[in-house]
Parts: structure tokens; C-alpha cells; sequence
């Protein structure tokens, strides 16, 4: 499902890209932003901000619209409504859409956002109608998933979808990737310097361990040697013996003369 929503979102950045191509005026230009920021399928703004065709409205009198665009793509309703004097007035479509947005915002940094906390953000004036809006508008549409918790009064967020990252997020993020690559690439060094040790100290050890045993099999060997030698000499000594009794046993003995 996250990865149909991915297509999603893709087809409809190269929908509208392709469609600022093919403009040129001022007006055009921002009534494709007020479409892009409009359409209830579209959450992700900021490749539509590096469009060479919208970059044509800095400095004209549809420049606000431009900053609409930047708004949709990192801001939240507060954001605009602190600044709303010098931005383009929100259709129902658009103000619902930035809604969605600072919810995505809120659950960026707790994943309990307090009932209060969304009234005030989103400038709803009661909970039936938060409620409303984050069944509807937010679980439904598949952005969030989460638990209404009417007895603490928040709302339990299990999924958000992302936004947009800032520039500074951006190199941050990359900052952060880069140290992390580092670091994983001292690691690897480390493992593979265990591993040479390994090595080493097995080849080591099976010498060792060859050498120790072709001592024992000489000792093996000698030992074996002197038993059999030693059998050999005890079996002559004993041959030696027997013949000297068989020879006292076959000689004649001598008679003895009378006594005259």
C-alpha cells in the first residue's frame, strides 16, 4: 500500500513537471500551483519548487505563489497564518491539504500528539471535529495511521507518511549519512583485521598442532623401537640359559674310582 502511494505521488510530481514545462506566463504558472497544492492525492512539493518553469515567478507579481508552493512543501497552517497578509488567500481544497500536512509535521517529532495540541495547530474548535478530521481526511486518505484515545484526549500515531526534508535537513541528513558511512567503514576495517588475525592464529595453531602430533608419533615410534629391541635381547638371555642347561643335562659324568 506505502508503495502504491509512492507511485502515486511520483506519477503526479511528473504530471504537474511536465505540465510547467509547457507553461510560460505568469498566470498559468501560478494557477499550476494552486492545482498542485489543491489535489487531494499530492503531499510532496519540493521538486515542483526546483521546476526552471516556476523559478520564472521570483520577482514578478506571482511571486506569492512561489512561496505558497515553498509553504506546501515545509510549512505548516500556523506558519501560514503568521505570514498570510503576503500569501495568496487558501481555497477549502488548500486548507485542508495543509491540515493533512502539519499533522505529518506534528508526528515527525512524537508519535503522542495531545488533542490540544492538534486544535490549536489545526484551529479546530472542538473534538468531535478533530476527530472527524483525522478519521476522514488523515486515516482514510492513508497518510497517518493511529488510535483515538478519547479517555487521554490524543491521538496515538502507529504511521505518518514523511514530507518533504528542508535544505538544512537535507544536509543534515546527508551529515549524518556521511559520519555514518565513516564509521561504518572503520568498522569493516576492524572486522577485517579480526579476520586476518583469525587467519593467521588458525594457520598457527594447525601447525602447532601437526608439529606436537609428528612428535608424538616419533615418540611413538621410539618407544615401540626400544620395547622390541628389548624383547629381542631378554629372548636371547633366555635362549642362553636353556642351552647351557641342555648342554649340562646330554654331557656324560664322570665315574667315580673305588677307594683302594
Amino acid at each position: 500500500m506505502a508503495m502504491d502511494a509512492e507511485r502515486r505521488q511520483a506519477e503526479l510530481i511528473e504530471q504537474f513537471s511536465a505540465q510547467a514545462a509547457a507553461l510560460s506566463s505568469g498566470p498559468q504558472l501560478a494557477a499550476l500551483v494552486l492545482e498542485a497544492t489543491s489535489h487531494p492525492a499530492l503531499f510532496a512539493f519540493s521538486e515542483l519548487l526546483t521546476l526552471p518553469a516556476l523559478s520564472k515567478l521570483t520577482g514578478t507579481q506571482y511571486a506569492s505563489s512561489l512561496d505558497l508552493l515553498r509553504l506546501f512543501a515545509y510549512g505548516t497552517l500556523k506558519d501560514y497564518k503568521s505570514n498570510s497578509s503576503a500569501l495568496p488567500a487558501l481555497l477549502p481544497d488548500q486548507a485542508r491539504k495543509l491540515k493533512q500536512l502539519s499533522v505529518l509535521t506534528l508526528a515527525e517529532s512524537t508519535k503522542v500528539l495531545p488533542y490540544d495540541q492538534l486544535m490549536q495547530e489545526l484551529d479546530v474548535s472542538n473534538v468531535r471535529e478533530l476527530e472527524d478530521f483525522l478519521i476522514n481526511e488523515c486515516m482514510y486518505s492513508g497518510i497517518v495511521r493511529g488510535k483515538l484515545d478519547q479517555l487521554r484526549r490524543c491521538f496515538e500515531v502507529q504511521f505518518a507518511a514523511g514530507r518533504d526534508l528542508t535544505p538544512d535537513q537535507l544536509t543534515n541528513m546527508i551529515e549524518t549519512l556521511s559520519d555514518w558511512l565513516g564509521t561504518s567503514d572503520n568498522l569493516l576495517h576492524q572486522i577485517q583485521e579480526k579476520i586476518k588475525w583469525a587467519d593467521t592464529t588458525s594457520e598457527l595453531n594447525k601447525k602447532h598442532q601437526k608439529e606436537f602430533e609428528d612428535r608424538v608419533e616419533e615418540a611413538k615410534k621410539s618407544v615401540k623401537a626400544d620395547n622390541d629391541l628389548r624383547g629381542h635381547d631378554d629372548f636371547l638371555s633366555e635362549s642362553g640359559g636353556i642351552m647351557d642347561f641342555e648342554e649340562d643335562r646330554i654331557r656324560p659324568k664322570r665315574r667315580r674310582q673305588p677307594m683302594a
